[in-house]
């Protein structure tokens, strides 16, 4: 189908009949309706009804202002994915209304699974903060009809703005909640009784409109007969004109003799339509029936004859059934009904011609670029080898576009044998079988591609011009096939715990392809920074991993760009600076802003980090504060395997107000939400719910925990047992300090490690993990009574790790920690002043976890804003009312959402009064 045509609103016909009995209800005044309903069998004149109200209110509405503004969607049988209605409805939206929709549409294209519920809810705040009114027009909804598009429609309905409207045509009633909006007054029925044409209507049609001229009798038995039926009434008014030549004695028999149901009337008058016609115009009719869309020269590649645009301009002229789409009359499209019919014939009459005529559209399409429309005509064409090739051409600009579902779509539908003629597919089937988990499956499709590789003969090519572009992309697929599946052979390795292998592999694409090649080239770098970051190499993994970001964005990737900040910001804190984090974080946070659409599906995550960049820093009530803003976003903003960092974040803070018990279940929610494999677990979470155990002295459990993991022979040179090394160096000195036996030994053994910890950091530059070392160390000598050593390794860390941004680390270790800082305040040594100032921080308020959380009372202000919620009221009304601008409104919203455990304006409205907050 051409660009947009299922988003344009049908022009109105050159003539329509005026049908003044049906009030408009987008002129009405008063509120709009949430939903108008046009249900009727087809041919009753649903759409065209619909058209002629919103071209009436286009101008100005009932206040004499701007009129209203249309989202029209034509529905077809794809859009029963709710997924494909959802990107039809924010595609609406685009051509409706700049600005609206960008966060849905970048959710949808992202590479992960979201949720339809998370798209409605950003359209409809979006909705909401749009002046003057919307419709939301769906036409021919029982084509995608599904659960999961009616549950869509349902939500839409229940949660849009009072300005905006859904108006829908339907053959049959969807099952969303009529009974309820019907009782609310909130609904504006259209059915068969009002669109049955009346004796006067009918007349008016057919003279006006068919440009017939039948006495009064005659229209009312036509009318009568076809009770109304507007398509009926249109296929018989073309019999009988054929029949004026012949005289009136041939149209007064004509509609004597006319009667029968509508499906026999409809199979009857379209044979009598078809077969009154000149050969050459009936062949044309029944070619081109297996097209959605019609265009001059779409047609004549479809009939193999010329003169398509003339022949389409005249059947239209005929009123045959056809209407314009676009201004220019380049665009058509047959009434659905009048096409299904005329299918139905070429089907019986030329059953062996149906493939063909799929085929050579598609061939069209493909030589227009327009891949998703060869590729839905490639379906019904018969030839698989056909499709493959298509799918090859469609790869590449879906790769960049991250239509990641589209193309699992499509790969998934490949028969096996036209994947394995072509490297490139069958690195697809390789990328598709590592999504789903299927490691194995994924290295046997990667050999494949090797084998073809090898193979002296090319792979089968497409057959059929594309446009120079589409042909060099999918020709630098081909090139880069070599490299693709170095990538994904990386890719296993990581999964697999393969540091070796991973770097093996990565570098292996990165001397495959060539410098331009940015994905692979940012997807191998990418690989060896992590690598890099497994192996205590931090320096060499920034550098490494920011080059991966640049190639990211150099191949047009933002939102991969925006959302590695997470990954490069904790190197930064392993690196030992935070500072630089923070930086990060906030520049990523600005980008973000300035580009919603990349920034959509990260941006919570990047809320997350900086929180913990601040607690680290001691901000504890601005880290809660970006903590509830990524909880605002919602798991929308956030990219899967980040989710588990929300409560891990929060489970500091927790600790760091004295709640040990709180902070131990966030963490174990964390647990529950993490996703191995993703990076290198430096970190591990069962080893900061043992630090959680010790800090709550809770030390058999933590001895557990050691236990389990085998800690106590772990190498201390090894980076990936670090973490783990230092919280076991914790436990021992807890347990000391308890007076657990043996510990006095234990502590002995844990500075021999400590010392080797300390070694291997220093040896690598390290300054993260060297400056916690030494603090622990501190706390260990302490244990030991050696003071003088531990506020000299103290002093040590302070050096390093004060003037870097750490505050937390030296304070939530305790009263020990407090003791040795005040030691070492009152030292020569030259930290003092160091410790002086982080002793000031331990009488520092404690943050106000419940910000922006569920349970929290309302503020006025935001009470002011409730109310004007629960009116008529648009976004930027409000905002003008409250004198503030809209991204303030907006904020106060977002805050009134959470507080109130809801998601959308009209949920807010509703639990406010059932709290009695209205």
């Amino acid at each position: 189908m051409p660009p947009g045509a299922k988003l344009r609103v049908p022009l109105p016909r050159r003539t329509l009949v005026a049908r003044a009995r049906l009030a408009n209800p987008f002129l009405a005044p008063g509120p709009l309706p949430r939903l108008v309903l046009l249900a009727a069998p087809p041919g009753f004149g649903k759409t065209t009804l619909l058209v002629q109200w919103l071209a009436e209110a286009a101008g100005v509405d009932a206040a004499g202002e701007a009129g209203i503004r249309v989202a029209w969607l034509t529905l077809d049988e794809s859009d029963t994915d709710v997924t494909q209605f959802l990107s039809g409805l924010v595609a609406a939206l685009a051509v409706a209304a700049d600005g609206v929709a960008v966060e849905a549409g970048a959710l949808l294209d992202s590479d992960r699974p979201v949720a339809p519920e998370d798209v409605l809810v950003s359209i409809v705040n979006d909705l909401d903060a749009l002046a003057g009114r919307t419709v939301i027009a769906l036409d021919d909804l029982h084509r995608a009809a599904g659960p999961a598009v009616h549950e869509a429609v349902t939500f839409l309905l229940e949660n849009l703005p009072p300005h905006v409207v859904v108006a829908a045509t339907t053959r049959a009633d969807p099952p969303l909640p009529l009974t309820r909006l019907r009782a609310r007054g909130e609904l504006v029925e259209v059915r068969v009784a009002d669109l049955r044409l009346t004796t006067e209507e009918s007349e008016a049609f057919l003279r006006t409109v068919m440009e017939l001229d039948l006495d009064t009798a005659q229209v009312t038995a036509l009318t009568a007969r076809t009770e109304g039926w507007l398509a009926g009434l249109q296929l018989a008014a073309l019999s009988a004109r054929s029949r004026t030549a012949s005289g009136a004695a041939a149209v007064d028999g004509f509609v004597r003799d006319f009667t029968g149901s509508h499906r026999f009337v409809l199979d009857y008058l379209v044979e009598e339509v078809l077969d009154t016609q000149p050969a050459d115009a009936r062949e044309f009719l029944l070619l081109t029936s297996v097209l959605e869309r019609l265009s001059g020269p779409l047609c004549e590649a479809v009939t193999g004859t010329d003169g398509g645009q003339q022949r389409l301009v005249q059947l239209e002229a005929a009123n045959v059934f056809l209407t314009a789409l676009d201004d220019d009359r380049r665009w058509f499209r047959y009434h659905q009904l009048f096409a299904e019919a005329v299918r139905a014939r070429l089907g019986a009459e030329r059953p062996d011609a149906v493939p063909g005529l799929h085929l050579a559209a598609s061939r069209w399409y493909a030589s227009q670029g327009l891949l998703e429309d060869a590729l839905a005509h490639a379906s019904a064409g018969g030839e698989p080898e056909w499709v493959a090739g298509l799918v090859e051409y469609a790869l590449p600009g879906l790769r960049r576009r991250r239509r990641d579902r589209t193309l699992l779509r499509l790969v998934s539908g490949l028969p096996d044998d036209a994947a394995r003629r072509r490297p490139v597919l069958a690195t697809a089937r390789a990328w598709q079988m590592l999504v789903a988990g299927d490691l194995p499956a994924a290295g046997e499709w990667l050999e494949v591609a090797e084998a073809v590789l090898l193979e002296p003969t090319p792979p089968p090519d497409a057959g059929s011009p594309v446009p120079d572009d589409l042909a060099a992309a999918r020709d630098d697929e081909r090139r880069t096939a070599p490299a693709s599946i170095a990538v994904y052979r990386a890719a296993l390795a990581q999964a697999a715990g393969d540091v070796v292998g991973t770097v093996r592999h990565a570098r292996a694409a990165q001397a495959l392809a060539e410098p331009g090649d940015h994905l692979v080239q940012g997807a191998a770098s990418g690989f060896l920074g992590l690598a890099a970051w497994a192996g205590g190499e931090l320096g060499l993994a920034i550098e490494t991993f920011r080059g991966a970001v640049g190639h990211l964005v150099a191949a047009g990737s933002l939102s991969d760009g925006l959302g590695s900040t997470v990954v490069l910001a904790d190197m930064a804190l392993a690196n030992g600076r935070p500072l630089e984090a923070r930086q990060l974080y906030e520049r990523a946070l600005a980008d973000a802003g300035q580009n919603p659409a990349a920034g959509a599906m990260v941006v919570g995550d990047l809320h997350v980090g900086l929180a913990d960049v601040l607690r680290e820093q001691g901000d504890l009530d601005a880290a809660a504060r970006h903590l509830a803003d990524a909880r605002d976003l919602g798991e929308a903003a956030s990219l899967q395997e980040n989710r588990f960092r929300w409560h891990a974040v929060r489970a500091g803070l927790l600790r760091a107000g004295g709640d040990v018990e709180a902070a131990l279940q966030e963490l174990a929610a964390a647990e529950r939400l993490y996703l191995p494999g993703f990076f290198p677990d430096t970190r591990p979470l069962p080893a900061g719910r043992a630090r959680l155990l010790i800090a709550g002295g809770r030390l058999r459990e933590a001895r557990e925990w050691a236990a389990e993991r085998g800690v106590a022979d772990a190498d201390p040179a090894a980076y990936l047992s670090e973490y783990d090394l230092l919280t076991l160096a914790r436990l021992v000195v807890a347990e000391q300090r308890s007076g657990v036996p043996g510990a006095d030994a234990g502590l002995r053994r844990v500075l021999t490690v400590l010392d080797g910890v300390v070694a291997a950091a220093e040896s690598a530059g390290r300054w993260g993990s060297l400056v916690e070392a030494r603090m622990v160390r501190a706390l260990a000598l302490q244990a030991l009574g050696e003071e003088r050593r531990a506020q000299a390794s103290l002093a040590q860390a302070l050096a390093d790790g004060a003037p870097a941004g750490y505050v937390r680390l030296f304070l939530d270790e305790g009263a020990a920690m407090g003791e040795l800082l005040a030691g070492v305040s009152a030292s020569k040594e030259p930290s003092a002043a160091l410790a002086r100032h982080l002793l000031g921080r331990t009488g520092a308020g404690l943050p106000d976890l419940r910000l922006g959380l569920p349970g929290e009372p309302l503020s006025e202000r935001e009470l002011d804003v409730l109310r004007l919620l629960a009116s008529d009221l648009s976004g930027p009304e409000i905002a003008s009312h409250l004198f503030v601008s809209i991204n303030t409104l907006r904020t106060h919203t977002r805050h009134i959402f959470t507080k109130l455990d809801v998601r959308t304006r009209r949920a807010a409205v509703s639990r406010a009064r059932e709290r009695g907050l209205l």
